[in-house]
């Protein structure tokens, strides 16, 4: 099977010759991986390592390419950003927020930064889509979020606080964010049409401890719009991936209803993320995808250990199918490039 078919037929619960495997990770890995397989070319890389791997796909924006991870300087949604190095590692932190002092509604209209649908680069995002077509890749894009987004603009402390002291705030902009994306969305879905895959929508709601706002809240904030998006997606035939890191699960059930396929990163070392308890719940009604722990096995670990951290997600995340191992989340800076292969080769020989 290609790397693509094997996604496909994982995806729609159909048999395959063995579990699909792909990685999420940082720049500087991803340099290592270069010079190990000896390719310069992002999709050689992940070819030459024998990975099914789901490329990303960023439509740009006014002329700029467009990655949420990388945003040169100010976002799409006029966030300014700032490049920050620790210890092995550069990361894109978040400047003073736009809306931060707004405490009004009407003051939205003020802003000079909301995205115009029609700024961004679809036929940009065709030919990337087109490109890991040829390489026999799935494809998964664009990223859309509500409350990332609306963190990212307000400061993640009025942000909280909005879903408690200024709801009406809160929805005008959810409003806005919303209409914008779905916008862009729906145009993405019908000029990429067989070359999409699944869209990716993004937005964290858990801490290592637990949930960062109130079931609550998310139910009046967020259920509708999420759901409103997987009804979309779904009518253009795509699978959706919704990706939370930390201690969601008491929010699954929900996600689940709104109609996601697909649940990343599986931060099992939070509570309740069991990953055998996950899949006895829900292993039949959604497809796991990450797992592979990437805050001690995959940086600090041995091979070893790396080997048997994916057995026991392939055990357990996969067990009765439903599962495309993965690093949970980005394999940080500093990882042993033997700990990648090895989490790579123990899938290969499922």
């Amino acid at each position: 099977m290609t790397p693509h078919e094997r996604i496909r037929a994982t995806l729609n619960r159909q048999p395959v010759d063995r579990p699909p495997v792909d990685l999420w990770c940082t720049p500087e890995v991803l340099a290592t991986l270069q010079a190990h397989t000896g390719q310069q070319d992002e999709l050689a890389v992940y070819r030459a390592l024998g990975l099914d791997k789901i490329v990303w796909i960023f439509p740009g924006y006014g002329g700029r390419h467009f990655d949420p991870n990388d945003s040169d300087g100010r976002t799409i949604w006029g966030v300014p950003t700032r490049k920050v190095t620790a210890g092995l590692a550069t990361y894109q932190e978040f400047g003073t927020p736009p809306l931060g002092e707004f405490t009004d509604p009407a003051q939205l209209d003020s802003h000079p930064y909301w995205p115009a649908p029609e700024g961004f680069d679809y036929a940009g995002a065709k030919a990337q889509a087109r490109r890991a077509r040829e390489f026999g890749f799935a494809t998964i894009g664009p990223w859309i979020s509500h409350f990332e987004i609306y963190c990212q603009m307000r400061g993640l402390e009025n942000a909280l606080m909005d879903t408690v002291a200024e709801p009406d705030f809160l929805e005008a902009s959810l409003d806005r964010i919303d209409r914008i994306q779905t916008a862009m969305l729906e145009r993405v879905l019908v000029e990429l049409g067989d070359d999409l895959d699944l869209v990716f929508i993004s937005d964290d709601m858990g801490t290592q401890e637990s949930l960062l706002i109130s079931l609550n809240a998310w139910d009046r904030h967020f259920r509708d719009r999420l759901k409103r998006w997987c009804d979309l997606i779904h009518r253009h035939g795509k699978k959706v991936l919704f990706h939370t890191d930390g201690a969601a699960r008491p929010l699954v059930p929900r996600l689940l209803e709104c109609g996601i396929d697909v649940l990343n990163p599986i931060q099992h070392i939070c509570p309740g993320m069991d990953r055998a308890a996950l899949n006895r719940d829900y292993g039949d009604k959604v497809i796991f995808h990450g797992g592979v722990e990437n805050q001690s096995v995959l940086p600090f670990g041995t091979a070893d250990d790396v080997r048997r951290e994916t057995r026991t997600c392939l055990d357990t995340l996969g067990q009765g199918g439903g599962y495309i191992c993965c690093s949970c989340h980005n394999v940080q800076a500093g990882t042993p490039v033997a700990n990648v292969l090895a989490m790579i080769e123990t899938v290969h020989r499922a």
